[in-house]
């Protein structure tokens, strides 16, 4: 890929109209879903509930991760063309899903204590009022889901059906696990209501916080390998050197050393050496092979003609 197409190849990626409709209704879901925090936790703090004060402060971190998203779309479209970023601005996003991972633990950390204490030391819970502010965080919940979800089938219209926007999921995700924590809250202010299980609802704080551990965990691993460009057993390096080593005309062409990271939505760079007896194989026929695999967004290929007609390993 010349210098060119890697600078329109970098713009395209970074912003186009679906990312637009995507930024908008991320911006919006952000503000509503830290509105409905305010509401949760005040509500859980004067009526007494954990399961309550676990909601909000899940929808806390959800609030935080929505905003970290929507910023790396006004991040990406701000500096789209700013050369410095030498594959655009992704990863910022997975900067962000890292981040978001961090304070995800905390305050998992913090409901687990806080769940403990009220197991220790019950208080009384206004389950009534409690569970009124349970039910609307739900409805909030189901509400920005669909406007995410318009946004995503936005994104499938202006061509991306095959290049998933995994801010845009990640954001949507966030929404799906609050309703989840929500319906906890309901089913502990519920059965404290009608059968007096006052112990369920600080239970359901506890379960609340070992499910976003969960999650927190799965984001820190999936965007640690990212930051970390874990990416040499993924399928594409396999992909990779059967496009390069198989074939008639291949030369008995192998490649004896390869580096495979990624540096977009479904999109990989590649550095290789690569060792043949075909002494008129040259780099762009190699991309040539490459280039059945749209995935793969730019290579740096070193060839090597070895002398005794046998590539080297």
């Amino acid at each position: 890929m010349s210098t060119d197409e890697l600078s329109r190849w970098r713009h395209d990626h970074a912003f186009s109209a679906g990312n637009d409709a995507a930024e908008r209704s991320t911006w919006l879901v952000m503000w509503i879903t830290a509105a409905m925090m305010v509401v949760e936790i005040t509500a859980g703090w004067w009526f007494n509930s954990m399961a309550l004060l676990a909601d909000g402060w899940h929808m806390s971190s959800h609030a935080v991760a929505i905003g970290l998203s929507a910023m790396a779309y006004a991040t990406a479209r701000r500096y789209a063309q700013d050369p410095r970023f030498a594959f655009g601005t992704w990863k910022i996003e997975i900067l962000g899903g890292f981040a978001s991972a961090i304070f995800l633990l905390g305050v998992a950390a913090v409901m687990l204590v806080s769940s403990v204490e009220r197991i220790i030391e019950p208080q009384p819970i206004r389950y009534q009022e409690a569970i009124v502010i349970a039910v609307l965080g739900l409805a909030v919940n189901v509400a920005c889901a669909s406007i995410l979800g318009r946004a995503r089938h936005r994104g499938h219209d202006h061509g991306h059906g095959h290049h998933q926007d995994l801010n845009l999921k990640s954001a949507y995700l966030h929404v799906l696990a609050d309703a989840a924590t929500s319906i906890l809250a309901i089913l502990a202010l519920a059965g404290g209501w009608f059968y007096g299980w006052s112990w369920l609802d600080p239970l359901m704080g506890i379960v609340g916080a070992v499910l976003i551990s969960v999650w927190a965990r799965g984001l820190l691993v999936d965007t640690g390998n990212v930051l970390l460009d874990r990416e040499m057993d993924h399928p594409v390096v396999d992909e990779i050197r059967a496009a390069v080593e198989a074939g008639a005309d291949a030369g008995d062409a192998r490649i004896t050393d390869l580096h495979v990271w990624r540096v977009g939505r479904n999109a990989y760079a590649c550095a290789m050496t690569v060792v043949t007896r075909d002494a008129e194989l040259t780099p762009d026929m190699v991309r040539a092979r490459l280039a059945e695999h749209s995935e793969i967004v730019h290579s740096t290929i070193e060839i090597h003609c070895s002398r005794d007609g046998r590539p080297e390993r």
